[in-house]
């Protein structure tokens, strides 16, 4: 009788790295914290700035979360996906990207306590699914019950960019431009033309100088100076073909042997050339906007005809103007309708130091509206843009999907104490990670307090009190530390699917994090 010997049966290269049970989940669990901690001091109107450096030498000054997290060079698969959360907050609804990063990082700190305990992952996670669906409801419980006019969604904006870099212009002011411009992209039906608001931005001047205008600016110069530099009740043409000499796609010579022949070439070329500018002034156009080259005979016939134009448009300009004024984006000039063109009250071209923008303003047959934001340097006019963004998809969020709820930590407060309700309601050890899941909530309002300057053992005793007797309590700001009460009297509000989409994708993100027990990395 022969015995087999067992052979060691690899499946997995020499040099692949493999980390197993509870090493993987401390390992993943410690690495989502790190992300968490990196931007949970920028968190609320007191939080602080990063200063991201990359390896060009190419600087970022933000406190925006998803700018932070990505920007960071980060490696480690498991903080990846917290990078993930706020990127997922950023395109969902625009804002609460840190909130999203710090909540996510909280549930991980306290299922690691949970797992100490013994509890098994799975029952972490079951629990943590539970409170959402709790925390999901509270937050509709939350929502205000009032009219979303124009003074609330301000106070939306405004509660957005509080604590952002918005220079030395008020966030008041800026709100108020916000909120012009979403309703200015807002039809009859209530629906908002979301691509229709666009950003500028321009150094040169202080914020203050920051204005809404109603149609798109271009930073484009004229193709001559000889062009006039201001045209009202201006017909537009959007142009995507070279406004040049033809040139054959066969590779052919052609053998001129007389003057007469070689001036009957350039006539004929002059006469093509020539004929650019007299279809489109035939057309009645007074405005070109051309996304090729234009060559400059052409030019200057059209400034002959006293037409507008500008050459080598980006395309993403040339859409966004086709949309302001109505415009089809024209791929020949041979024949032109009038349904073709464009129609602007006027079109001027603005000098900001030693650059020329182009402003288009109201445009007849579509609703646009531009954001031009100024300020002293680069680091500025960025750190304005994330700021303006935020308000914008956050009044957005606002209109679209449901209203707002109190802000300054007020709405994490009743969500914490809701969970914390019903998980006395709930038998066996699923209690625990419910009740975990409340702790990791009540860390936002948390971290308010502490990056206000408040004691947050006693903010927190405050705002439970507070929100016991009055049924709403937020952090407030003011001073030289903050102050505990109704967020909704200062009108600190946010939008409630900002709440429902940091709860959600942040839970799911930690709850994937807790279910990896086998890491296997190939170097």
């Amino acid at each position: 009788m022969s015995t087999r010997m067992q052979q060691p049966l690899y499946i997995l290269t020499e040099d692949t790295q493999r980390t197993r049970g509870r090493d993987a989940q401390d390992s993943n669990i410690r690495a989502g914290r790190a992300v968490a901690n990196a931007v949970r001091t920028t968190l609320g109107p007191r939080g602080m700035d990063k200063m991201l450096v990359d390896a060009s030498g190419t600087v970022v000054v933000t406190n925006d979360g998803a700018t932070i997290l990505g920007e960071m060079d980060i490696e480690h698969p498991a903080a990846k996906m917290i990078v993930e959360v706020a990127e997922t907050q950023e395109e969902s609804v625009g804002d609460g990207t840190t909130t999203a990063a710090v909540l996510a990082g909280e549930l991980l700190a306290r299922a690691e306590d949970l797992l100490d305990d013994d509890l098994h992952p799975t029952v972490v996670v079951e629990g943590y699914d539970e409170a959402v669906g709790i925390a999901l409801t509270a937050i509709d419980e939350m929502t205000l019950a009032a009219e979303l006019d124009d003074d609330l969604l301000a106070r939306v904006a405004e509660s957005s960019m509080t604590g952002k870099g918005t220079g030395d212009v008020s966030a008041e002011r800026l709100a108020e431009r916000v909120v012009a411009a979403v309703r200015h992209v807002t039809d009859d039906d209530g629906d908002i033309d979301h691509d229709s608001i666009h950003i500028t931005t321009h150094t040169g001047a202080s914020s203050s100088a920051t204005r809404l205008v109603e149609g798109v600016v271009v930073d484009k110069d004229p193709l001559t100076d000889a062009m006039p530099r201001s045209v009202a009740e201006a017909t537009v043409a959007v142009v995507d073909v070279k406004l040049d000499v033809r040139k054959s796609s066969v590779d052919t010579e052609y053998s001129i042997t007389s003057v007469d022949q070689l001036d009957a070439a350039l006539e004929a070329e002059e006469t093509e050339l020539r004929g650019y500018a007299s279809t489109l002034a035939d057309a009645g156009v007074d405005v070109v906007f051309c996304t090729k080259k234009v060559d400059d005979r052409v030019a200057n016939h059209l400034a002959r005809a006293g037409i507008l134009a500008f050459g080598n448009v980006k395309g993403s300009d040339a859409s966004a103007i086709a949309r302001a004024v109505g415009a089809r984006r024209l791929g020949t000039v041979a024949d032109i309708d009038l349904e073709d063109l464009g129609y602007a009250d006027s079109v001027d071209i603005e000098r900001f130091g030693t650059d020329d923008l182009v402003v288009v303003e109201g445009g007849a047959a579509a609703a646009a509206v531009t954001l031009l934001l100024r300020g002293g340097t680069e680091h500025v006019v960025d750190e304005l843009e994330r700021a303006v963004t935020d308000a914008v998809d956050g009044v957005v969020a606002a209109v679209e999907s449901g209203g707002v709820v109190p802000g300054a930590g007020a709405t994490e407060i009743a969500v914490a104490s809701r969970v914390r309700e019903a998980a006395a309601r709930i038998a066996g050890r699923k209690q625990l990670a419910v009740e975990a899941f409340a702790d990791a909530v009540e860390a936002l309002p948390r971290t308010l307090a502490e990056n206000t300057g408040m004691d947050p053992i006693d903010a927190m005793v405050d705002l439970r009190t507070h929100h016991e007797r009055e049924g709403r309590a937020g952090i407030i700001s003011g001073g030289r530390t903050g102050s505990v009460g109704d967020p909704v009297e200062y009108g600190i509000l946010d939008p409630a699917a900002v709440k429902r989409e940091a709860v959600g994708s942040a839970a799911e993100a930690a709850t994937m994090i807790l279910r990896i027990d086998d890491v296997i990395a190939a170097r």
